[in-house]
């Protein structure tokens, strides 16, 4: 038992810091140590990368909301704070994968050159459009939840980063990676994903959803935000629109790629954290008709 404990922090803390950019340095990284096996192994916390991301998201912008002037601007501006912090938190690794494909696959037909593309470093015209694009989508939504009430939108952010993060794990699950072999960081995950690693992940992400809804219950309850009274009904959309995103971005990969990179992935989290936003969005608009 105690070995199974060490092994689920030690992948934990690798998983921490491949996709983040808290330091894992020193004695703790010499602890925690690095192999491939590691690295796959470590792949089923990448939702629970989603806990500690989502939840200093939350928390930045619960206390923005909570000292803000109240005011119509309030909800816009924790949204875009919250944002800002989420980003530098992870480094931007996700919206730079997001930027890349969109510049390889909307810059080429040809599948070779559209690797090629995504390979550059450099940041192009569709990279930067889809960038501006998936922010100002992300952060009108952001706000429109927070106008809602502010427990419902530090529940939405917590939830999405956790969601968003389990689907790229189904598309190394199913799909061939066509990257750079030597030089790509993700190969290593892409070698095998095994069930074990899957149930991890979906622990992570049930229980994520489990804690919202049981923190939903307990607010409905004590009569502390009326606003999120529809939110259990409302996030069965928002996992529809997530996976909607994931369903899509799969299928483009497929067609135009024959697989995917490890950009897919970050790209492939983007889009189904904002698919999450507009599920859920939908779905509290259809409860208050």
């Amino acid at each position: 038992m105690v070995y199974v404990f060490t092994q689920f922090i030690r992948h934990y803390l690798l998983s921490l810091q491949f996709f983040t950019r808290i330091p894992v340095t020193g004695r703790l990284a010499a602890w925690v140590g690095y192999s491939p096996a590691m690295l796959r192994a470590s792949a089923g916390h990448f939702p629970g990368v989603g806990w500690l991301v989502g939840g200093v998201v939350a928390a930045v912008t619960w206390l923005l909301l909570a000292f803000l002037p109240g005011g119509g601007f309030a909800p816009l501006v924790a949204a875009v704070w919250g944002t800002a912090a989420g980003v530098l938190l992870t480094g931007a690794f996700h919206e730079d994968g997001l930027a890349d494909v969109m510049d390889g696959l909307g810059g080429s037909p040809e599948r070779e050159r559209a690797l090629v593309i995504m390979k550059d470093s450099r940041v192009g015209a569709f990279g930067a459009i889809a960038l501006v694009l998936v922010l100002l989508a992300k952060v009108s939504l952001l706000a429109m939840l927070g106008s809602l009430g502010g427990m419902l939108l530090c529940s939405a952010l917590f939830v999405a980063h956790v969601v968003s993060r389990t689907w790229p794990l189904l598309l190394i699950r199913t799909m061939v990676h066509v990257g750079d072999a030597a030089g790509s960081k993700s190969k290593p995950l892409a070698d095998q994903i095994s069930g074990a690693s899957l149930m991890t992940a979906f622990i992570w992400c049930f229980g994520a959803l489990a804690l919202v809804c049981c923190a939903q219950a307990a607010t409905n309850f004590i009569a502390f935000d009326e606003a999120s009274a529809n939110l259990a009904g409302a996030l069965v959309l928002a996992l529809a629109g997530s996976a909607v995103a994931f369903g899509l971005m799969w299928r483009w990969f497929a067609r135009r790629l024959q697989g995917f990179t490890g950009d897919c992935l970050g790209a492939t989290q983007q889009l189904c954290e904002l698919g999450f936003y507009l599920g859920l969005c939908l779905g509290l608009g259809a409860g208050q008709q």
